[in-house]
C-alpha cells in the first residue's frame, strides 16, 4: 500500500483514493465488506501526508467508513450506511461526506437497460434510500459535505441534478451551492484559488437565469460560463 500509494505521487497523482470498502457495479456479492486493514487504511494516509497529498476513500461498509476516517482521510465518498458511530467520527475529524444521492434513480432506471446483471441493480436499490436518509441525518448532525456526483456512472453534463437532490435530503440551497464552491475547494486544498470569487483568484464563474435560492433546479441549466476570465458561454436575459 505504501509502495503503491508513493508511486502514485511520483507519476503526478495530486491526491490519493482508495477502495475502503467494495461496490455497487462491481461483481463483490457484499457493497461494504472492507478491503484493508486498519493498519493498512493507516499506511495509505500516512504516506500520503507524506507527500503533502490528501488521501480520500471510497466506502460504502458502516465499518469500513469508520475506519477510513480513525485512518485521518480527508473525505469519505459515498457513504451509504453511515451509522451515528461514523457521523460522529466524522464531525470530530473534521472528514468531510462527499455522497452522491443523485445517482441511484439514474442506475435503476437505465442500468438494465445497458446489460449490468441483476445483482447490480439489487445492490443498488439496497444502498440508494438508505444512502439518502443517512445523508439526511449527516447534514442534520452538522458534518461537513463536499459536492461529488460520481459522474461517469452517469452521463457528464447531468451533474446539475444533484443540487434537487442535496436540498430534498436536508440541505438548504445555499448550503447545496456552497458544497460545490467553497466546501469543495477547502477539501481538495484549492481554496486560495477557487471556490470563491475574489481578487486574485481566476475568474471561473457560472451564472443561470432564475434565483437558485427559490429554485435550485435553476442550476440545471447553466446560460453563462466563464474560464480563467474567458467567456464561453452566454445566454443570459437571450
Amino acid at each position: 500500500m505504501v509502495t503503491a500509494a508513493g508511486r502514485a505521487v511520483k507519476h503526478g497523482a495530486d491526491a490519493i483514493k482508495f477502495g475502503a470498502s467494495a461496490g455497487v457495479p462491481s461483481e463483490e456479492e457484499s457493497v461494504g465488506a472492507p478491503q484493508y486493514t486498519q493498519e493498512e487504511m493507516n499506511a495509505i494516509v500516512d504516506e500520503a501526508r507524506t507527500w503533502d497529498r490528501k488521501a480520500c476513500a471510497h466506502a460504502h461498509g458502516t465499518e469500513a467508513i469508520k475506519m477510513a476516517v480513525r485512518a485521518g482521510v480527508a473525505s469519505v465518498e459515498h457513504g451509504s450506511p453511515i451509522d451515528d458511530e461514523g457521523i460522529e467520527l466524522m464531525k470530530r475529524h473534521g472528514t468531510r461526506l462527499v455522497a452522491d444521492v443523485y445517482n441511484d434513480g439514474y442506475i435503476v432506471a437505465e442500468f438494465e437497460k445497458l446489460g449490468y446483471p441483476p445483482r447490480t441493480i439489487e445492490k443498488e436499490k439496497a444502498v440508494g434510500r438508505r444512502q439518502r436518509e443517512n445523508f439526511r441525518k449527516a447534514v442534520a448532525a452538522g458534518v461537513r459535505i463536499a459536492f461529488g456526483t460520481d459522474a461517469g456512472v452517469f452521463p457528464h453534463g447531468a451533474n446539475g441534478g444533484q443540487f434537487a437532490y442535496m436540498v430534498e435530503w436536508g440541505m438548504t440551497p445555499m448550503q447545496a451551492i456552497q458544497s460545490a464552491t467553497t466546501s469543495a475547494a477547502e477539501l481538495l486544498g484549492w481554496q486560495d484559488r477557487s471556490g470563491t470569487i475574489a481578487p486574485g483568484k481566476p475568474a471561473d464563474i457560472i451564472a443561470v437565469s432564475g434565483d437558485p435560492l427559490r429554485d435550485v433546479r435553476t442550476l440545471e441549466d447553466v446560460a453563462f460560463v466563464m474560464k480563467d476570465g474567458v467567456v464561453y458561454q452566454n445566454r443570459i436575459g437571450k
